[in-house]
């Protein structure tokens, strides 16, 4: 069975309104063969990364970049993942009140050094998120876990 990591920092009742809806869409009914395990950014390990076939990161936009905890997360897990983790899939989800390019700049950055293959392009919000923006969500989880169980 594959295994979807999703690594998140939900801080908001808006982010976690998001990762929920990442959750859901990832672990809908129609999609068999993938286990989707989630992390808060500052619990999640080496050990769940390598564990995992595909990433799926969820972040707040603090001041134009990630969550200090995503980076955190990224600090801990890079050179114990570098070579094992190589070529995997990765898609991310963002909030901010307003620009993410920095955040999603940053994301691309240390996920390029990882070698990691971008599935998705970056899924930004800004402001507060509509019924749509949770569709869009759910549609994203769903996506990546489509992929990897293909």
């Amino acid at each position: 069975m594959k295994r979807l990591l999703i690594v998140h920092h939900t801080t908001s009742p808006t982010l976690q309104a998001m990762y929920e809806a990442v959750r859901a869409g990832a672990s809908t009914d129609e999609i068999e063969g993938v286990e989707v395990v989630a992390r808060p950014a500052l619990a999640a390990t080496a050990v769940d990364v390598l564990q995992a076939d595909c990433y799926l990161l969820g972040t707040p936009v603090n001041i134009g970049y990630m969550s200090g905890a995503l980076k955190h997360f990224f600090d801990q897990i890079y050179y114990p993942c570098l070579e094992a983790t190589a070529g995997r899939p990765y898609a991310a989800y963002l909030h901010g009140n307003n620009d993410a390019t920095g955040a999603v700049r940053a994301i691309e950055a240390i996920t390029t050094g990882l070698r990691w293959r971008r599935a998705r392009p970056p899924l930004v919000i800004t402001g507060e998120p509509g019924k749509p923006d949770l569709d869009e969500c759910w549609e994203l989880g769903a996506m990546v876990a489509a992929e990897l169980a293909s």
